[in-house]
């Protein structure tokens, strides 16, 4: 494939200006990037249905490979779509660059969302937080949340879900916003809500993840209480804030990686194979496994990604993104995108999956994959700690929490941020901790409860609970990025659905009623998340603090356990001593001193204060549990 197909200049394949799009001043201006274009109208209708034209203006070519138009502000708030002529065949499109549009996106809003905010919006900060370690991300899909009889939520399944700042369930226990402030994360990672394709906007009950890109600079319509005008773009801003204001910052999932149409996407249409990649036969590469893949490393695929994740973290002050198959990407594209987005605000935070569906058309070493993330300022999710945890994703394959021991030293490599930490000899990924997403179930997959159904039947319902505590005090005492998929602190479950991306909302919503059937386990991660917000030995940021400050005790082959040493990273705690045992038997451990200790994660609870106070040489740790213990300041007398 070319892309001087239709005899394009060389000089017209880059545009470098911001003004593509709908720009408003004295006037509003329509510029279009299409090269191969013989001539560009914009139509414009006074429907969102495109069914009664009210006028129509044609685009005046430019030596750069755009066209424009300017047009009177009397327009404003009329919808449009753009006729393209090429080839001697008339088009109709919505162009890729629009930032508004009418119900099911059937057609572009003439409006600026720059004068379409909520009260507070101009005073609205993103979350800053001084490192990505001090972060505790919380993946969530806006339906999922409130959609539940049981959530005592109005707006359910809508952006205004999370600005109703007091609901709780049938129990009386805090749900929505006020249960995340309460369990104390500091991110919501939103699966999907720029525009995608396949959902009904008017269907409440239509229900799909979202990785189905169509419009990239528009909220999503189906989330909105009116698809048809600017309250999507309204909504939107005042869920944000609305976060923000309760001190929690707004990841958004992006997908650059493919977009749901092929042959009738808006990029295909406005410069035919320029925006997608093809095999050695000429047909569209597939490393998404969904029909094409995007070609990032194109210089005005490149800018339309960079310009779009800096127009959401300007305009809706989004705290972070996370890229959906990152490994399709090609690494410069990521790179540039790091450093705008740092240089706009380096608190925000960046990561992604380091891998593909399917083998893309771009050379390996051109890729983000894990272990190609170094100094990108990008993190990866860490897969490898994830198997180790668990076993595999769906299937009857047990890990280290749930009875396969030999994980032990891969479990090792997660505490330590999976840098190359030379006192054990241990060759990882990351070059920093903050190059490590830890994770140990997502929105993909069964969830930890119905894995550990299907991973180990036998056990009861007290044993799967204390599988699930140790994985959690792992993810929360390594050092990296803690992530948690939305519903793990009541033991979420999808009945086993392990790919729920468009099962029935019955299956995907969070059940808001298991907050009190298992308001233990919701404790127990509120004191992890607590612990380690409130104790930097647990959130060090180089790998020279963790191999200065960890040191591994000796111990059954089976059982991890260390200690954080001289007052970690600025800890206010001398030492700190982490010890995992996932086998069904007491285990004995050295402690670093004979002295005194104080006891604050058991089996049971994680607290900051203690639980109980021991004095000795070495502690026994039940079976399928976590410790952590701590010398407490000697009291006076």
């Amino acid at each position: 494939m070319s892309c001087n197909v239709y005899d394009v200049d060389e000089e017209k394949l880059y545009y470098q200006g911001d003004d593509l799009g709908l720009t408003y001043a004295d006037h509003i201006q329509l510029k279009i990037w299409s090269p191969p274009a013989k001539s560009i109208e914009i139509v414009i209708y006074i429907d969102d249905n495109c069914k009664n034209e009210l006028t129509r203006f044609p685009l005046n070519a430019n030596n750069d490979g755009t066209w424009q138009v300017c047009f009177s502000n009397k327009y404003y708030g009329y919808y449009y779509r753009i006729a393209l002529t090429k080839l001697d065949l008339e088009i109709m499109l919505v162009d890729p660059w629009v930032r508004a549009v009418g119900t099911n996106s059937k057609a572009g809003l003439i409006v600026n969302p720059a004068k379409i905010f909520p009260p507070g919006w101009q005073e609205d900060k993103r979350v800053n937080l001084a490192n990505p370690v001090d972060a505790v991300l919380y993946e969530l899909h806006v339906k999922d949340f409130s959609s539940s009889l049981t959530s005592g939520i109005e707006n359910k399944g809508k952006y205004l879900a999370f600005t109703e700042l007091n609901t709780t369930n049938e129990s009386g226990q805090s749900s929505g916003i006020a249960h995340l402030k309460e369990l104390g994360i500091t991110h919501v990672h939103l699966l999907p809500v720029y525009d995608f394709a396949t959902v009904d906007d008017l269907d409440c009950d239509d229900y799909n993840w979202g990785y189905d890109p169509y419009y990239y600079n528009v909220p999503e319509g189906s989330y909105a209480k009116n698809p048809r005008n600017l309250n999507r773009i309204y909504e939107f801003k005042k869920m944000v804030k609305s976060l923000h204001d309760a001190g929690i910052g707004v990841i958004m999932d992006v997908v650059f990686n493919h977009t749901f149409h092929t042959e009738e996407s808006p990029f295909q249409l406005i410069f035919p194979d320029y925006f997608y990649r093809f095999n050695e036969l000429g047909n569209f590469s597939n490393g998404s496994g969904v029909g094409n893949e995007i070609a990032t490393e194109r210089p005005m695929v490149r800018k339309f990604i960079i310009d779009s994740l800096v127009y959401w973290a300007t305009e809706y002050h989004i705290d972070g993104f996370r890229f959906d198959l990152m490994g399709c990407m090609d690494k410069e594209t990521i790179r540039q995108a790091a450093t705008r987005l740092h240089d706009l605000d380096d608190s925000i935070i960046l990561y992604g999956e380091p891998w593909t569906a399917l083998p893309v058309q771009i050379e390996k070493e051109k890729q983000l994959l894990k272990g190609n993330q170094k100094g990108t300022g990008v993190a990866v999710f860490n897969d490898d700690f994830r198997h180790a945890l668990k076993g595999d994703n769906d299937g009857g394959k047990k890990g280290y929490i749930s009875g396969s021991f030999e994980y032990a030293k891969s479990i090792k490599k997660g505490v330590v941020g999976s840098i190359n930490f030379s006192p054990a000899g241990f060759q990882s990924f990351a070059s920093s901790p903050t190059e490590t997403i830890n994770y140990i179930t997502c929105h993909d997959n069964l969830t930890l409860w119905d894995k550990l159904l299907r991973s180990n039947p036998g056990d009861n319902e007290f044993t799967r609970e204390r599988m699930i505590r140790l994985a959690y005090t792992i993810i929360f005492t390594a050092q990296g990025i803690p992530f948690l998929n939305a519903g793990a602190e009541f033991h979420r479950t999808k009945f086993g659905d392990h790919n729920s991306y468009q099962s029935d909302i019955l299956v995907n919503q969070l059940k808001w009623e298991r907050k009190k059937t298992y308001y233990k386990q919701f404790l127990f991660l509120q004191g992890l998340i607590e612990l380690r917000s409130h104790h930097p030995a647990f959130r060090m940021r180089t790998r020279e603090q963790i191999e200065n400050n960890i040191h591994f005790i000796n111990s059954a082959e089976e059982v991890v356990a260390y200690w954080l040493g001289n007052h970690a990273n600025g800890d206010g705690w001398e030492k700190i001593v982490v010890i995992y045992n996932p086998t069904h038997t007491w285990q004995q451990i050295l402690l670093p001193e004979d002295r005194i200790w104080a006891i604050v994660v058991d089996q049971e609870r994680a607290s900051l204060e203690p639980i109980r106070i021991f004095k000795a040489g070495e502690v026994k740790i039940p079976p399928i549990s976590a410790m952590i213990i701590y010398p407490p300041p000697l009291l006076p007398g």
